[in-house]
């Protein structure tokens, strides 16, 4: 393990603040170091592993496509590409789906899209993209621009211009700012993830969809990290009863191999034409034939499974001494706690249990499909760890 460390540190660029694990197999919700030492994992790859590792189902999948064909440019047609597309507008009741490769590419593509939208139908000076304080839409210079935090904003200034942050939950001041400002498009996560595992009041959601109706804005939603059954249903959009015009999605979505999507309601499903936009990778057969597997099997039985183990998460730490919150939806849960969220996850490591933080909190974000008795050990070890 040492050796893996010292080429890392070597080699890397120390972007990431790794904990001490080198993480080496594993099989559903089990991981191993490359010591042997066996981890419940919590955290699914940040809620991409949805599955969990080495899914028989998914790697038969993957395996028999790569076989096959492993990639080709999008100047040619191939059959899981879509597939999957068919899929997820069946699923959605979206029309039309363009493919890249993560959460922040499908973000990319969807500010694209409204602002090529809003320009032809309300003019090139309609371009202003609206989010919510607190959010995050990823790293890249424009969807950082987009991510609603300032402390990711400090080392890369200038950043994209085009941006206004408007505070979440308060209906009024986002009307204000629509009355004011010509704007493109107002994205939103349903549960700011990495603003601290925080769901948006239903109220508020359902207001903005009116909001932007009424004055021809797309509403994009990012379920990038809520997306693909995570929430308890399919998308989280679909908790709060409304249609977003745009929804960009990833992690989960792949199952384990980079993969992302933004789907267009029939109102934004011609928006762009040959050469708008385009992506090498986007739409690969290998990735593709794994999501497949994934979205073919995210059905109601499943998601009333991450339902009941939420409930049973939610009720179990609710009462614990040392727990001051619980907050999030489905299997994508924040636990604010007395004691600092590093050193919790710290511990939880230290007795086999994978978890993560999100900003001052505990953050769980298990494979949609791990066994219960998994879930309550990994649970009862937090509840020690939280308590001790």
């Amino acid at each position: 393990m040492a050796d893996i460390f010292s080429i890392d540190r070597e080699y890397i660029a120390p972007t990431y603040a790794r904990f001490p694990v080198a993480l080496e197999n594993g099989k559903g919700s089990i991981v191993f170091d490359v010591d042997g030492k066996e981890y419940i994992d919590m955290g699914s790859g940040i809620a991409v592993t949805s599955f969990g590792i080495a899914d028989d189902e998914w790697v038969s999948a993957v395996s028999e496509q790569l076989s096959k064909l492993q990639h080709t440019s999008n100047l040619y047609y191939t059959s899981p590409c879509g597939k999957l597309a068919k899929l997820l507008c069946e699923r959605t009741g979206m029309k039309k789906v363009f493919f890249s490769n993560s959460g922040a590419e499908a973000n990319e593509c969807a500010i694209k899209v409204a602002r090529k939208y809003s320009a032809e139908k309300h003019g090139q000076d309609c371009y202003t993209i609206v989010t919510l304080q607190n959010s995050f839409h990823g790293r890249t210079l424009t969807t950082l621009s987009a991510t609603g935090q300032d402390h990711y904003h400090e080392l890369f200034k200038p950043l994209t211009p085009g941006f206004i942050h408007t505070p979440a939950n308060d209906l009024e001041s986002l009307e204000k700012l629509l009355d004011s400002v010509k704007v493109a498009g107002v994205m939103l996560e349903c549960v700011q993830g990495e603003g601290g595992v925080l769901p948006l009041d239903k109220e508020f959601v359902v207001g903005v969809r009116k909001l932007t109706q009424d004055r021809d804005i797309p509403m994009i939603v990012d379920e990038v990290q809520t997306g693909n059954g995570r929430s308890g249903e399919l998308y989280a959009y679909m908790n709060f009863g409304v249609m977003p015009d745009i929804v960009s999605t990833a992690k989960g979505l792949g199952g384990g191999l980079p993969i992302g999507a933004t789907m267009l309601c029939e109102k934004m499903q011609s928006v762009l034409s040959a050469g708008d936009h385009g992506s090498t990778f986007g739409g690969n057969p290998v990735c593709c034939a794994g999501a497949v597997s994934i979205i073919e099997r995210i059905d109601e039985n499943l998601l009333s499974d991450v339902r009941k183990k939420s409930e049973y998460i939610f009720k179990t730490l609710e009462n614990v001494k040392g727990v001051e919150s619980v907050s999030g939806m489905g299997l994508m849960i924040g636990i604010k706690t007395e004691k600092s969220a590093s050193d919790i996850v710290k511990k939880c490591m230290e007795k086999g249990v994978l978890c993560l933080t999100a900003k001052d909190k505990v953050r769980l974000l298990p494979a949609l499909n791990i066994p219960f008795d998994l879930l309550e050990k990994a649970v009862s070890v937090l509840v020690e760890v939280i308590e001790e």
